[in-house]
C-alpha cells in the first residue's frame, strides 16, 4: 500500500515507521510548507497535521479520489462540510478524534457507564485530560468525544472549560511536557467516586490505529469511524 503522510511532525514520523514495518511505502511526506506532489501516487492518505491545515488536506484528497484518514482535531466546525464532500465525491473518509485501539474501547466503556449512571442523581460527572505542550486545541478531541458520549446517554446537555452549571460537564484541560495523552472521567457523590481512565504511554498506539484504519479503508466508499474499523 502506498501512503501519503499529510503532516510530518512527530506523529507523522511515528506513523511512517509503523507503516514501513507493516510493509507499506511512503510516497509523500508533506510538511506545512510542502506541496501535494506525490499525492496522486498514493493508495491512501493519513492526515495528522494542525487544525488550520486539516480541511484543506481532506478536501484535496476527496477531490482527487484518494481515500483519507484524519486524526487531526480542532477543525470540527467544518466536520459536516467534509462529510458532505465525501458523499458528493463518492469518496472514502475516516475521521477519528483518537485512533488508539484502547481509547476506542474506552469510548464504549464510557458510553456504557453513562447509561448506568443516568438515573443516579447524587453523582456529578467531570473530566480531566492531560496532553503535551505542543497540543494546540483544548479540550482534546478525545475529551470532546467522551463528553458527547455522556451527553447522548444522560441528562447532561453540554461541556465547559469554566465553572459548570447543573447540566454541564466540567473538563479540566492540562498541558504538561511529555504527556502523550491521559483522559479520566469522574462520577462524584458525597460518599464515593467512580473513575475510569485511559493513559497513553507513547504515540505508537495512535499511529498503529491510523495505519490499521488505512488498511481497512482500501476498497470501501463512504464516511466511517473507528467503530466501523473495529466492528464495535
Amino acid at each position: 500500500m502506498k501512503i501519503a503522510l499529510l503532516g510530518y511532525g512527530k506523529m507523522g514520523k511515528v506513523i511512517e515507521n509503523i507503516a514501513l514495518e507493516r510493509g507499506h511505502q511512503i510516497v509523500l511526506k508533506k510538511g506545512s510548507s510542502d506541496s501535494f506532489d506525490g499525492l496522486l501516487d498514493a493508495d491512501v492518505a493519513i492526515d495528522f497535521s494542525v487544525p488550520n491545515s486539516a480541511v484543506g488536506h481532506i478536501s484535496e484528497c476527496l477531490n482527487h479520489n484518494i481515500p483519507v484518514i484524519s486524526g487531526t482535531t480542532g477543525w470540527l466546525e467544518n466536520y459536516d462540510e467534509m462529510v458532505n464532500l465525501c458523499q458528493e465525491k463518492n469518496g472514502s473518509f475516516i475521521y477519528g478524534s483518537n485512533f488508539s485501539l484502547g481509547v476506542n474501547i474506552f469510548f464504549e466503556l464510557n458510553n456504557y457507564l453513562a447509561k448506568m449512571m443516568k438515573n443516579l442523581k447524587d453523582y456529578n460527572v467531570s473530566m480531566e485530560e492531560i496532553h503535551h505542550l505542543q497540543k494546540l486545541d483544548a479540550p482534546s478531541g478525545t475529551a470532546i468525544s467522551l463528553a458527547k458520549g455522556i451527553i447522548e446517554n444522560t441528562d447532561y446537555t453540554d461541556w465547559t472549560l469554566d465553572n459548570a452549571s447543573t447540566n454541564e460537564i466540567y473538563i479540566d484541560a492540562k498541558r504538561i511536557e511529555n504527556i502523550p495523552g491521559t483522559h479520566s472521567v469522574f462520577y462524584d457523590s458525597k460518599v464515593d467516586q467512580i473513575e475510569i481512565k485511559h493513559t497513553a504511554h507513547s504515540r505508537e498506539g495512535f499511529a498503529l490505529g491510523s495505519v490499521i484504519a488505512a488498511e481497512w479503508l482500501l476498497g470501501k466508499k463512504g464516511f466511517f469511524t473507528m467503530k466501523d474499523v473495529l466492528g464495535i
